[in-house]
């Protein structure tokens, strides 16, 4: 499976793209007010820029926060948003590859990036994520989901101003109902999809308090 995000021009592209993206911000807007503003320590997966950490950051401007990324641009980029703030650490790491000990977090979040990985790296990533959360933490997944027919992903693409071929060859889509009980059955509790809008959707689980 082809993954672009190596490159310099798909990255770029992509962040010059992402705040037109129809209805995001509704999905960022129910992530944020899931997020506890008394969180200690936040893990965003595949960063990108550092866009949704920012605005998790923006009322929770002490929060000790983890971020991965492993496009060299997004890097940069994440890296230069956050060159002030000694709360952020910015690293690379491919989530193809179990992630590494960064210790416990409240909170764990991804936004737009789980689905690039395989379907089978999806399951074993969101046990990983289970197993990195305090008892009572979440995982805040803002994600790009398979849409159920051919026709409402056409709808899709179109809401969008994307071709069939433009469509993003790195996506490896895979619908809500298989990921909701994925993490119903690694542990997670009140899981279920907080916003969606055809093809964007907020999954969302919490770790059982002890």
């Amino acid at each position: 499976m082809a993954n672009l995000w190596t490159s310099a021009e798909h990255a770029l592209n992509y962040l010059a793209q992402a705040d037109n993206i129809p209805h995001r911000t509704e999905g960022e807007a129910v992530l944020l007010e899931e997020v506890p503003k008394t969180v200690k320590r936040i893990l965003d997966l595949g960063t990108g820029d550092g866009r949704l950490l920012a605005l998790l950051k923006i009322e929770r401007h002490n929060v000790e926060s983890v971020a991965v990324d492993f496009s060299p641009t997004m890097l940069e980029a994440a890296k230069s948003r956050f060159q002030d703030d000694s709360t952020v650490e910015v690293i690379e790491h491919n989530l193809d590859e179990s992630l590494p000990e960064y210790g416990t977090f409240d909170a764990i979040v991804s936004s737009f990036a789980i689905h690039h990985l395989s379907h089978n790296r999806k399951r074993s990533l969101y046990v990983e994520i289970f197993n990195l959360l305090q008892p009572g933490g979440v995982f805040c997944n803002l994600e790009h989901v398979a849409s159920p027919t051919v026709r409402l992903h056409e709808k899709f693409l179109k809401a969008i101003g994307v071709t069939p071929a433009q469509d993003d060859p790195s996506n490896q889509l895979l619908d809500v109902e298989t990921q909701l009980k994925w993490l119903r059955n690694i542990g997670f509790e009140d899981v279920d999809c907080y916003w969606k809008w055809l093809e964007l959707a907020l999954l969302i689980g919490r770790k059982p308090k002890l």
